[in-house]
């Protein structure tokens, strides 16, 4: 899987930091632990990359959903 956050030119260091940790699922208190900042610091990060604008991307290929083995070829679905 890969993810790919789209508009993170925007973004402080910070706030690519929170931006990432969030889309991969970790709790403001678990960032906030990690980051050594506060929950309401991480929040206000997190809402302001959020009033920036950012789209996160996600590519999964075929296989990691079962879709393809590795005998298959991939083709065009029409």
């Amino acid at each position: 899987m890969q993810v790919e956050i789209r508009g993170a030119e925007k973004l402080s260091f910070r706030e690519r930091q929170v931006v990432t940790l969030k889309e991969m699922g970790y709790s403001t208190e678990k960032i906030a632990a990690k980051l050594k900042l506060s929950p309401s610091s991480i929040a206000t990060l997190y809402n302001r990359a959020r009033s920036k604008g950012y789209q996160v991307v996600i590519v999964i290929p075929g296989q990691n959903l079962g879709l393809f083995g590795p005998e298959d070829e991939e083709e065009d679905i029409e």
